[in-house]
């Protein structure tokens, strides 16, 4: 969550083109660009991909407690997830580009497929996951043939946006929901396999670790480089994308893989801290997106921000949220918005206030 901040801010003060395009905003001096493509190869897609991996494991979770509890799983994983969508179609009001909707709709053929082995979970996943890889040469292909200028997608419009470059936008954007789903159903067979839970050998997450990152970030790198070779022109917006995209899963299992493996180790403040802000993580997701729009939306609407500059925010922010999350979770058992939906998930009100 803290690290889907680092690409989310980008988008706070300049929108969707430059959050997929770093020559398109905010990149005006060397540390600009060092902020862009050190974004570009270690956090884009690889915390979203965390962030869903975690997902699917959630909603695993929840159904096998509350089936524990005797009560209607299913029923209430869907009534949650209902409330997730309600909640992710409040923030897309907000600003553009809510996760929570595409995994409140994912979660529902989690569900169907919850019986599945965790091997046909994690195969289907990563099948899905490859299917954009195929629509983005399609998409590249259709973007060349007719000159599309990309309006909004990789390039500022000047104006209104034409028919072709919407139906390109929205191909673009189904793409992140097929990529959603399958790391979400992935998670979900990583989660049977107790992955996450730290329950495989050291030996195995060390593995993980080194080929994992060792293969995902090299890949995004080429990707980066790619793109900037050819001057970031219209004729690689897509195709550009799949090299990062290729390295995504193996990338966020390593992240992972290193996570399980210094949970291992004793704790410590930073350790609790971050602990503390995962069990807010809708919470401080969604004023993640508030303190972008007041600081750059209203405070700060009429200044040049760069990159680097967002990158202050970035850090400003995480020490906030580290702070606030361990001191209000010392006092209450949920964070604000997770404790809201808990007693709209089971229609009853819920203990706050610890003992």
């Amino acid at each position: 969550m803290l690290g889907i901040l680092l690409m989310n801010a980008v988008s706070f003060k300049f929108g969707l083109v430059p959050y997929l395009n770093i020559s398109a905003g905010g990149s005006e001096n060397w540390l600009d660009w060092t902020v862009g493509v050190f974004g570009e190869v270690f956090i884009d897609q690889k915390f979203m991909g965390l962030f869903s991996l975690l997902f699917g494991a959630g909603v695993m979770l929840f159904i096998d407690r509350a089936a524990a509890r005797g009560g209607r799983a299913v029923l209430l994983n869907l009534w949650r997830n209902a409330l997730l969508l309600l909640i992710g179609l409040f923030h897309f009001l907000l600003r553009d580009g809510d996760i929570l909707m595409v995994y409140a709709v994912s979660s529902l053929f989690l569900v169907a497929m919850r019986k599945l082995s965790a091997r046909t979970l994690i195969v289907a996943g990563a099948g899905l996951y490859f299917v954009p890889i195929a629509s983005d040469l399609l998409l590249q292909s259709i973007a060349d043939s007719n000159n599309a200028a990309l309006a909004g997608i990789w390039t500022e419009p000047s104006g209104d946006i034409d028919d072709l470059d919407e139906l390109l936008r929205l191909g673009a954007l189904s793409g992140y929901f097929m990529r959603g789903l399958g790391m979400i159903l992935m998670g979900a067979g990583l989660y049977r396999l107790g992955f996450m839970s730290g329950k495989m050998s050291p030996s195995t997450y060390r593995r993980v670790a080194i080929g994992g990152i060792g293969i995902g970030l090299p890949l995004a790198a080429l990707g980066v480089a790619f793109v900037a070779i050819n001057d970031f022109s219209n004729e690689v917006a897509f195709i550009g994308n799949i090299p990062n995209n290729l390295g995504a899963i193996p990338a966020s299992l390593g992240y992972m893989s290193l996570i399980v493996l210094w949970n291992q180790r004793p704790d410590n403040w930073l350790k609790r801290s971050l602990r503390s802000a995962g069990r807010m993580a809708l919470t401080n997701y969604l004023m993640q997106s508030v303190l972008g729009i007041l600081t750059f939306s209203i405070l700060l609407s009429g200044d040049t921000v760069n990159r680097a500059g967002i990158l202050l925010f970035v850090l400003a922010v995480w020490v906030v949220q580290l702070w606030w999350s361990k001191t209000w979770l010392s006092r209450f058992r949920f964070g604000p918005a997770e404790w809201l939906w808990r007693v709209a998930t089971y229609r009853r009100w819920q203990p706050i206030r610890r003992a």
